[in-house]
């Protein structure tokens, strides 16, 4: 299973953007998928998730702003990212828990895709 983040750019303070991460597996339905961050000088930290049963979490900052979907169909996860801050500028990555764990906890998560830059100007 590959996984294929896309949908970063620069936006301004306020705006939205939406991020996808094609998975080239059949059986992604059944993970748990994950969004992480990485901002410059910063550890990579939990924005959101969704369970193979669609329960959805998110982090404290995400909460009310973003919201992470999948179309099943399509092998695709999605982070709708609205009201966007410039602490929100990061690279992103999607990622797939395939053994479970802590479903806010990195180390939960063992494929990982590449990243897509999110710049939010203010």
């Amino acid at each position: 299973v590959q996984l294929q983040a896309s949908g970063g750019g620069l936006v301004q303070a306020g705006g939205s953007l939406r991020l996808s991460c094609a998975s080239s597996g059949r059986t992604f339905s059944i993970y748990t998928m994950g969004w992480f961050r990485q901002a410059p000088g910063k550890e990579r930290e939990f924005v959101a998730a969704i369970t193979s049963t669609d329960g959805t979490y998110y982090s404290d900052s995400a909460k009310g702003r973003f919201t992470i979907s999948r179309h099943i169909a399509r092998n695709t996860v999605y982070l709708q990212m609205n009201s966007l801050k410039f602490e929100d500028t990061a690279v992103y990555y999607c990622a797939a828990s395939r053994f479970g764990g802590s479903i806010s906890s990195r180390t939960a998560y063992d494929l990982w895709g590449q990243g897509t830059l999110v710049t939010v100007s203010s």
